[in-house]
């Protein structure tokens, strides 16, 4: 398999601008396509305008910013988008039949030792190579937003991604300074949403019966067992305690925790109403105001302070 400088990324919003970016930081020259011309010229501002802010943070040089866009070019093209290049990451919304749709396209332009994965959080991988031949190539890249902050990319292998392009796939997202973890069997949510959707299923189920309100809920992870989450993770912490103690805990608790398959009624109720989150300034919470956007902005200097300290600590970039 030849070297890889060359990225495609196809899909150009809130992941791909992202995933552009942190190609670009590294030196490679990235073609990031798009079927929208607006969506290509917010892309490089966005791009922009996430650098200067890591500048800000002493992340990177300010002086460097015109030369990592200078490496990001952009096309409405697909055929364009992959020519020449060694790796594509696709970041199209999450609808089976269009990444299916795309990768049996890219399977059939794109030379046979390109790397083609897709950065889908909860659709299975055999699933979307389904429609193409060279399926041995295909591999899930599930990077986590913000994609240039959040350390995390899942490597997920479909049932014939060949043992080659899985570890290409991972030795490459260290390379640029991500943190890959392996994903060995292609399982709907993988490693990440299938963790972080247990949790929410708990938290809205502990809302929905009245056993606490949603700000209580939120604030015993913030202020408490999420504090040691970076530094301790669930089974870790488990032999931490010890297995007996863990063994003990679950064999009282486990039947009184949420098991439900289904989506929870409330949950259900507020969509139906139209009670949906930011977008509506209604959710759990009212978010009228700048409060959402406080919400963001708080969120995004906590992950800036987050890179300076694995930087200063870890001596990771």
């Amino acid at each position: 398999m030849s070297a890889i400088r060359d990225i495609a990324v196809i899909g150009a919003g809130l992941m791909g601008h992202g995933i552009a970016q942190i190609f670009a930081q590294k030196g490679y020259n990235v073609n990031v396509m798009d079927i929208k011309e607006d969506m290509l010229l917010q892309a490089k501002e966005r791009i922009r305008s996430n650098l200067s802010l890591m500048a800000q943070y002493g992340l990177i040089d300010l002086n460097d910013i015109e030369k990592i866009l200078s490496r990001i070019k952009t096309t409405l093209n697909l055929r364009d988008a992959v020519s020449g290049v060694q790796f594509v990451v696709e970041c199209v919304f999450e609808n089976l039949k269009l990444k299916q749709d795309i990768f049996q396209n890219l399977d059939s332009i794109c030379p046979e030792e390109t790397i083609l994965s897709t950065n889908t959080s909860v659709i299975s991988i055999s699933e979307i190579s389904e429609k193409a031949k060279a399926r041995e190539r295909i591999i899930g890249t599930h990077f986590w937003n913000p994609p240039y902050l959040i350390p995390l990319v899942e490597v997920v292998r479909g049932r014939e991604t060949s043992n080659e392009v899985f570890e290409t796939t991972f030795n490459l997202l260290k390379e640029v300074g991500k943190h890959p973890v392996k994903v060995e069997k292609d399982v709907p949510g993988f490693i990440g949403n299938r963790l972080q959707h247990a949790l929410w299923r708990e938290a809205i189920s502990i809302v929905e019966h009245g056993i606490a309100d949603a700000s209580a809920v939120d604030e015993c992870v913030k202020f408490g067992f999420g504090l040691r989450l970076p530094i301790l993770g669930p089974i870790e912490n488990a032999d931490m305690v010890g297995l007996d103690l863990t063994l003990s805990i679950h064999d009282y608790i486990l039947k009184y925790i949420e098991s439900s398959p289904n989506p929870s009624p409330l949950l259900k109720e507020k969509v139906k109403k139209g009670e949906i989150g930011f977008k509506s300034e209604r959710g759990f919470y009212q978010w009228t105001g700048n409060r959402h956007k406080e919400s963001t902005k708080n969120l995004q200097e906590y992950l800036m302070r987050y890179m300076q300290f694995r930087s200063k600590f870890f001596g990771e970039e």
